[in-house]
């Protein structure tokens, strides 16, 4: 069953029919994360590792007010050139659909359409979480996570958030932390933060395997996969933290907060690096669409057997 509102494109389509593996895609990278044509390549690029591992890339945005599961190069060419597109969690849902928006799906709202079409597996780059700036300011990805069974690699939450207080309301809501190859919660722009993951998960066999027996109890929630960003693009702890905390507090300074609050942060960051959280931030964008498109290959296959 699929959401009302929604356009599958005919690539999408046939490949559920197909029972073919198919890895979910954001774009609020493309509408609010990069400028123009980093935005484009990033996109095209990030669909193109899941193409290499045998999967289908299903990015999923907002156009004219309708869902669009599957975008072509046309539509993302008018995405990432669009005026004054939304930012749409589950809540702008509603608002993007009646007044007939272009916008950007966060790890939220690309989580409820690509699991009401029955996509199971979703790359992105760091879900959201509790940000330092205020405890009450909570992301609704979190929300998304306690009630939507999916399989969402992520290269931890966004370091410009507080990573302890996240994982507590992940523990709390019953969602699974699965360290790929680690013990440790990975910091997005590091690899290491000085906090556990729930369990320690070596292949892609491995994830599926867990996920089966975490769903098959009865639980809606989904299994968060964080992959490490690659160590020869981690940026140490010492050169990012000040960076971190210079541009929360350049936020605090000039009242931003809600939903401008991480892009502009994200953009503040890359300033005061000079451009090194940018690499880094596509490195591991692309590094979690090639696992995730690992496992959803696993994922489908077990499927399959069991309908034999």
């Amino acid at each position: 069953m699929k959401l009302p509102h929604t356009i599958l494109s005919p690539k999408i389509t046939r490949a559920l029919e197909l029972s073919q593996a198919v890895v979910a895609l954001e774009s609020t990278v493309i509408t609010h994360g990069l400028p123009i044509p980093q935005n484009m390549e990033l996109a095209r690029d990030m669909e193109a590792k899941v193409h290499e591992q045998g999967a289908v890339p299903a990015t999923v945005a907002l156009l004219d007010g309708k869902i669009r599961v599957g975008i072509n190069d046309d539509e993302l060419v008018r995405l990432a050139n669009a005026k004054d597109p939304v930012k749409v969690s589950r809540r702008d849902f509603a608002k993007a659909i009646i007044k007939k928006l272009d916008g950007g799906t966060t790890v939220a709202g690309t989580m409820l359409a690509a699991s009401q079409v029955g996509i199971r597996t979703f790359a992105t780059g760091g879900i959201g979480g509790v940000h330092r700036e205020g405890h009450m300011d909570i992301s609704t990805d979190l929300e998304a996570l306690s009630d939507t069974p999916m399989i969402v690699v992520c290269a931890g939450a966004k370091s410009i958030l507080d990573l302890p207080a996240t994982l507590e309301y992940l523990e709390t809501k019953a969602v699974p932390v699965v360290g790929y190859q680690t013990d440790e919660f990975p910091a997005f722009f590091s690899r290491k933060s000085g906090l556990n993951v729930s369990v320690r998960l070596d292949s892609p066999e491995e994830i599926v395997a867990f996920a089966k027996a975490h769903w098959d109890l009865g639980l809606k929630s989904a299994i968060l996969v964080t992959n490490p960003i690659p160590e020869e693009y981690s940026l140490p702890d010492d050169f990012i933290n000040p960076i971190i905390k210079q541009a929360s507090q350049d936020a605090q300074d000039r009242g931003i907060h809600g939903q401008a609050l991480t892009p502009f942060l994200l953009a503040r960051i890359n300033e005061l690096s000079e451009g090194r959280s940018l690499r880094s931030n596509l490195v591991l964008l692309h590094n979690n669409a090639t696992l995730a498109a690992r496992i959803a290959k696993v994922l489908v296959s077990g499927q399959r057997r069991k309908n034999v």
